[in-house]
C-alpha cells in the first residue's frame, strides 16, 4: 500500500512539475520509508529477549546462576542474577532463586532486557599483551573473557580494554561495530592468543591474511577419550544446526549444507580415559574446533554446548567423584589458542607466539596425571 501511494504521488506531480523535480521529490519519499523502516527494526531490536533451555539427562548439578553463565551468550553472572531476582527466569514455570540446583530436565525460560548499545568507552581493565608495536598486540586472553561488547554484555570486555591501553591512537580506529581493531575472535570461554590491530591499514592486512590461510592457528584441548588414530585430519562441512542455530553441526564434505572445514588433530598426551591434543586449522569456521571434536566422537572436556560436560562413568572406583570435581575444576571448555604465526602487516616480518596452558587446564592435567600413577 505505501508503493502504490507514493507512485500515486508521483503521477500528480508529473502533471504540474519537471522531470528533475519528480525524480528528486521521488527518491526523498523512498528515504524516507526506508528511514521509516530501519526506526520499526532499531525499536524491535530492543525488545525483550526470551530463551528456553532443557537441562540435559545427564547435566552436573550447579547452581541456575553459573548454569546459565555458562550456556547463554555473551551474559554474565551479575545480569543472570539480576534476572533472576527480577524475576525473568522461570524453571519449570516457577520462579527460583539464585542458588537453586539445576536438576535434570528441567525447562528453563528466562527474559533478557535489551537496553540500547551503549558507546564503546575504554575500561582500565588487566590484559596480558605478550607483544606489541606500533601496528598490532598480541593478547593471550584469559578464559571468561569477552572479546567485544554484544546484547548482555557492553561492559568488560577485551575491546574496552584495547581503548583504554592504546588511548589517544584508538580514535584511528571504527568503533562503529564494537570491536575496535579486533582481526579475529575467540569465544568466551576459549582462551589464548589474539591479535589486535591498532590502525586500520594494518588491520585490513591482517584481515586479508586470514582470508587467505596463510595465518598458523595451533590449539591445545582436553578431550575425552583417546582418539584412534592418535592423528589425522578431520574433513566435513559446518553450517548452523537445524534445530538450534545457536549451535554448529557438521554435514556431509562438499555437500551442499555449510562450508567446507578442516582441522588436523594429533594426540601429544595419551591420558587413558582422556588425551591432550594438538589441533592446527585450515579454515576459520565458527565453533570449528568444537564441532569437528564432537563429529570425531572425542568432545572438548567441559563443553557444555558439544556434549562434553555431562558425568561419565569411568574403569575405576569413585570415578563419579573424581569426574565431577574435573568438571568444577573446568567450567568451560578445555580449548587454549596455544601458537599464532603470520606477517607484521607492514615490515612482512615472521611474527611467531606461544601462550602457555591457563592455570585451570594445567590442574585439571594434574589430577588425571595423578590418578592415572595411582591405578
Amino acid at each position: 500500500m505505501e508503493s502504490i501511494r507514493i507512485y500515486s504521488t508521483v503521477f500528480s506531480i508529473l502533471q504540474r512539475t519537471s522531470v528533475l523535480t519528480v525524480v528528486s521529490k521521488f527518491r526523498k519519499m523512498q528515504n524516507q520509508l526506508i528511514k521509516n523502516e530501519l526506526d520499526l527494526e532499531k525499536e524491535a531490536s530492543l525488545e525483550p529477549k526470551k530463551l528456553i533451555l532443557q537441562v540435559s539427562r545427564v547435566q552436573t548439578p550447579m547452581r541456575i546462576d553459573q548454569y546459565l553463565t555458562r550456556q547463554v551468550e555473551n551474559a554474565t553472572r551479575n545480569k543472570v542474577q539480576e534476572a533472576i531476582e527480577e524475576g525473568r527466569v522461570l524453571v519449570n514455570e516457577k520462579t527460583v532463586k539464585s542458588n537453586y540446583r539445576i536438576k535434570s530436565c528441567d525447562v528453563i525460560q528466562m527474559t533478557f532486557l535489551r537496553p540500547p548499545a551503549p558507546e564503546l568507552a575504554p575500561e582500565d581493565i588487566p590484559i596480558d599483551i605478550m607483544y606489541e608495536d606500533d601496528d598490532l598486540m598480541v593478547i593471550n586472553k584469559k578464559p571468561g573473557m569477552v572479546v567485544h561488547p554484544a546484547f548482555g554484555n557492553w561492559t568488560g570486555t577485551l575491546a574496552n580494554a584495547i581503548l583504554h591501553h592504546i588511548g589517544k591512537d584508538a580514535e584511528k580506529l571504527d568503533k562503529s561495530e564494537l570491536r575496535p581493531g579486533i582481526v579475529h575472535r575467540l569465544d568466551k570461554n576459549t582462551s589464548g592468543l589474539i591479535i589486535v590491530a591498532k590502525n586500520p591499514v594494518a588491520l585490513h592486512r591482517l584481515a586479508r591474511q586470514f582470508a587467505d590461510r596463510k595465518v598458523i592457528k595451533v590449539y591445545k584441548a582436553m578431550v575425552w577419550g583417546v582418539p584412534n588414530p592418535l592423528s589425522g585430519t578431520i574433513t566435513t562441512n559446518i553450517g548452523r544446526s537445524r534445530k538450534d542455530r545457536k549451535v554448529m553441526a557438521n554435514f556431509p564434505y562438499e555437500g551442499k549444507d555449510g562450508k567446507t572445514a578442516i582441522t588436523d588433530y594429533s594426540v601429544t598426551e595419551n591420558l587413558h580415559w582422556f588425551s591432550l591434543l594438538s589441533l592446527t586449522l585450515h579454515t576459520g569456521r565458527t565453533h570449528q574446533i568444537r564441532a569437528h571434536l564432537q563429529h570425531l566422537g572425542h568432545q572438548i572436556l567441559g563443553d557444555e554446548t558439544y556434549g562434553g560436560a555431562s558425568l561419565r562413568t569411568l574403569p575405576f572406583s569413585k570415578s563419579e567423584g573424581f569426574v565431577r570435581n574435573l568438571l568444577e575444576l573446568l567450567p568451560r571448555q578445555a580449548l587454549h589458542a596455544e601458537t599464532l604465526s603470520f606477517h607484521q602487516p607492514m615490515n612482512h616480518e615472521l611474527l611467531s607466539f606461544t601462550a602457555p596452558l591457563p592455570e585451570d587446564m594445567q590442574l585439571a592435567l594434574e589430577k588425571i596425571r595423578a590418578i592415572m600413577k595411582q591405578l
